[in-house]
């Protein structure tokens, strides 16, 4: 069948990924081949496709197409999480422009609009992926809030609560008035912010003193309950035990001394806000000071400022420093630039804020997670994240694991009375009623008696299941799948979540079934633009990713996006990679129409060139496929893909066709040109990992191919030995025709006409192969020209093609000329460079080598020139 002048990746996408799933080649069962498992990180299910999606979505295709083809189960779980906080201020927001506030609304009102909302817009993004060419289980895609996985998280809550590690407590935590929800400390980018430091006079009690306090928060003085200094600060020595008056508001409060204080900054005295500040907090705990919350759940000041109360924080900041300065309070307000946290979801700056909150102890359940990656039981790829992993769980604090969400999983606490213990922890409210009964030793009471904690749990305590419960590990521990897909084999992961997902993971693995989750984990890089900032929609710097797919193909943009992507290494987006993408697809395409284009016979028998040919790509082929093993092995995905690029491109298209491709109007033998589809196979196989989509195309066009004869099933060649000399030979040869070729180039004579060569070698491998791609007429071994010549070397094998006669001889000395001035200069830089015993002493042996190679290569070609000067 004749295929088509140009490459249509629109149409040729949608018809094979139909087939592929109409035939279900991507779902999995146990059966008795190795597993390869893959769970994808479950992007938001109201999100969309970006460019980092794209990435490490391309990433773990290959690593599951290749595994499918090497002849694994291989298994990837494709799903989307609930996304507590950015799902439920998305639905927020939906329901304020609808005139409806949250307050308003029973937990089981606003749930009904949340799963609207996510029936609706989630799943948008799996759909995505299929464009991508994402060869996804689909059958099991799961959803981190639906009802199977969330039995999962709650029993999980309750064996830890049972194990003694999770605990209720009153702590200072990270308050997001925008999302209304603690955060954890892992979820707080700190951001540097230009802002003022204000110098507050506090009135010493009964005196016309005044002490200066320095602030950056003038608006937090509504809690203030003590100034603090240091003991060992002489200024001050005069007011231990004495009183000042808060500026404003009148309130009385003692001067406390604490070594935290820094003599040096500001000047030197501090106001303690126990309600606003973790550090005041635990100062406070120390002195016994009074806790005064002045701000509510939205940062806006409360009843606690009766003249601010229900104005915003920052505007209170301008106003209350204003009249602070009316009064004579403020001494004066210079320019301050300080690190402010913002929430890593919103955006907004977070309030530290005093809070009855649920936590999840570390330390028993960290070491064996840091266990496992020192010991490389787990493998990180780069290495170079296991310093990061190490010093994160060295420093690691309690999780706090409780959200003022309702999107969520609610925790599975119940309350029976008003007392700090007055509550249960089960996984429903019929075992939580025997368990009060129990503990209260009150048989009257009922379930209406019991009312369960309205936070929700944090979306990261359940996503930290996500291996184990995907296959539903927790509610059916020793289930068929479980016991086949766990553990998984590789996970691909962005750093930016490398204690967010990837270390609890491995804390819950380890937790629940006693084994890591996965066995090597891949960190892609961060996509950035050109000026290297990371790709966001705020930014307007992020291509849509669908309308890449729509210009350059699915493969297209997957090749080009993985050529300049090195593992753990940042990827600067430049379109034109996509272009490089989609010609290579075009260069393909092109490559089969000239093969099929060719007539065959059978009376034509493959002569020496053809067969030189085929030795030579057979072994090539092999040596490429123990090189890609090796990459893939390394997780070098990148140079995997460079290394095919080079095979098919350079060695099959320039090289091994140019030299099978009959005289124009002769046919082809058809051995040869059997060998040839059998080489483009093998190509196609050894490609779809990466171009999935032309390849199946090409390889169904190749073959009246059966319905169990997919390319996406099909088993890759193995790597088998290859023939290191015939290889090496053959790269002998190609510098051979390509120094013909540039003699030809440079002197502008036509690829037709033939030319007379000079050698000093004995003989050449591959003649006939150099003869058909130089087209030269005759050769002479072991013989030198006395004309004046175009000579060059490959290795020591010195070649000399006779200048034209019509050649201008002065033209011709005067390059020459320039040439040897331009090697004379270079030689003395390498000498220099090889006399320095620094450098010689210092320098890796490899490129010391290089150096004194460069020498010899340099002193061989101008002794060249120079012979070449004495006949011109």
């Amino acid at each position: 069948m004749q295929i088509s002048e140009k490459y249509n990746p629109t149409e040729t996408e949608n018809k094979w990924y139909k087939y592929w799933l109409e035939n279900n080649y991507f779902h999995s069962t146990p059966d008795e081949r190795p597993p390869y498992t893959i769970v994808i990180p479950p992007p938001n299910v109201t999100g969309i496709l970006h460019m980092g999606h794209m990435l490490n979505n391309t990433i773990q295709d290959v690593l599951v197409r290749r595994a499918r083809m090497q002849g694994y189960n291989a298994c990837w779980v494709p799903g989307t999480d609930h996304a507590s906080i950015a799902t439920e201020a998305k639905v927020v927001a939906k329901l304020e422009s609808e005139g409806i506030k949250k307050d308003n609304l029973t937990r089981e009102e606003f749930l009904k609009h949340a799963w609207k909302w996510t029936d609706e817009y989630g799943g948008t993004i799996l759909e995505q992926l299929k464009k991508l060419g994402c060869s996804c289980d689909w059958e099991r895609t799961k959803f981190t809030l639906e009802e199977n996985l969330s039995k999962q998280v709650v029993k999980s809550f309750v064996d830890l609560f049972n194990k003694g590690l999770i605990y209720r407590g009153y702590r200072m935590v990270n308050w997001d008035p925008k999302a209304k929800t603690n955060i954890s400390d892992e979820e707080v980018i700190f951001k540097e912010q230009n802002g003022k430091l204000y110098y507050l006079k506090y009135r010493v009690e009964n005196s016309d003193e005044f002490l200066t306090v320095a602030t950056t928060r003038p608006e937090t003085i509504f809690g203030d309950t003590a100034v603090c200094v240091n003991p060992n600060d002489e200024k001050y020595f005069h007011l231990k035990g004495k009183n000042v008056i808060v500026p404003l508001v009148n309130r009385v409060v003692p001067v406390i001394e604490d070594d935290y204080v820094d003599i040096e900054f500001g000047t030197g005295a501090l106001k303690i806000t126990p309600a606003h500040d973790i550090n005041d907090y635990e100062i406070g705990k120390k002195h016994n000071l009074e806790i005064i919350d002045s701000l509510d759940d939205d940062g806006n000041l409360n009843s606690f400022a009766p003249k601010y109360a229900g104005e915003n924080r920052f505007i209170v900041r301008k106003k209350i420093a204003k009249e602070l300065e009316e009064n004579d309070l403020l001494l004066k307000a210079e320019d301050y630039v300080n690190k402010v946290g913002t929430s890593e979801r919103t955006g907004e700056i977070i309030e530290p804020k005093l809070s009855v909150q649920w936590f999840l102890k570390m330390d028993d359940i960290a070491k064996p997670a840091l266990d496992v990656v020192m010991n490389d039981e787990i493998k990180f790829f780069p290495e170079k994240f296991k310093n990061t992993y190490k010093h994160w769980l060295e420093n690691i604090r309690d999780w706090n694991i409780s959200r003022q969400l309702w999107w969520g999983q609610q925790i599975p606490a119940y309350y029976f009375g008003e007392g700090e213990n007055d509550f249960v922890v089960a996984e429903n409210i019929d075992e939580a009623l025997i368990l009060a009964k129990e503990k209260t030793d009150n048989r009257q009471l009922t379930t209406d008696n019991l009312k369960q904690e309205q936070d929700a749990l944090d979306t990261w305590f359940s996503s930290w299941l996500w291996p184990i419960s995907v296959f539903d590990g927790l509610n059916n521990p020793e289930n068929e799948e479980i016991n086949y897909y766990y553990p998984t084999t590789d996970l691909v992961t962005a750093p930016d979540i490398i204690f967010f997902w990837v270390a609890r993971m491995i804390m819950a693995g380890l937790e629940f079934k006693q084994e890591i989750p996965f066995k090597n984990v891949y960190f892609t890089g961060i996509v950035r633009d050109k000026q290297r900032r990371k790709m966001s929609k705020s930014l307007g710097n992020s291509p849509d990713p669908i309308k890449l797919i729509e210009n350059y193909g699915a493969d297209g943009v997957r090749v080009g996006i993985l050529l300049s992507s090195a593992a753990g290494n940042d990827l600067l987006f430049d379109e034109d990679l996509m272009l490089q993408g989609r010609n290579f697809a075009t260069k393909i395409w092109n490559a089969f129409r000239l093969v099929q284009n060719w007539e065959k016979s059978e009376e034509i028998k493959p002569n020496s060139a053809d067969s030189q040919a085929i030795d030579w790509f057979e072994n090539q082929i092999n040596k490429t496929l123990i090189e890609v093993a090796d990459q893939f092995e390394k997780f070098r995905i990148s140079d995997a893909l460079h290394l095919i690029h080079k095979l098919i491109w350079d060695d099959f298209c320039s090289w091994y066709l140019e030299i099978i491709k009959p005289n124009y109007g002769d046919p082809i033998s058809r051995e040869v040109y059997q060998k040839t589809i059998y080489f483009f196979e093998e190509l196609m196989k050894l490609v779809h990992p990466f171009m999935p989509f032309l390849s199946e195309e090409l390889w169904q066009q190749m073959g009246n191919r059966n319905i169990d004869e997919a390319l996406v099933i099909s088993q890759q060649k193995k790597a088998e030995n290859f023939n290191e000399e015939l290889v090496k030979n053959f790269d002998f040869t190609k510098e051979i025709i390509s120094g013909i070729r540039n003699y030809r180039q440079s002197k502008g004579i036509s690829p037709r006409e033939t030319v007379e060569i000079f050698t000093n070698a004995d003989a050449f491998k591959n003649e006939d192969i150099i003869k058909k791609l130089g087209n030269f007429d005759a050769v002479y071994f072991k013989q030198k020209t006395e004309k004046p010549s175009f000579t060059f070397l490959v290795g020591s094998t010195e070649i000399s093609i006779p200048l034209s006669e019509n050649l201008d001889l002065e033209e011709e000395k005067k390059k020459t000329e320039e040439e040897l001035k331009y090697l004379q200069g270079f030689l003395i830089s390498v000498e220099k460079k090889l006399s320095n015993e620094k450098f010689v002493a210092g320098a890796p042996k490899q490129v010391l080598e290089n150096e004194q190679n460069k020498k010899k290569d340099t002193l061989d070609k101008i002794k060249l020139l120079e012979e070449k000067l004495k006949t011109l």
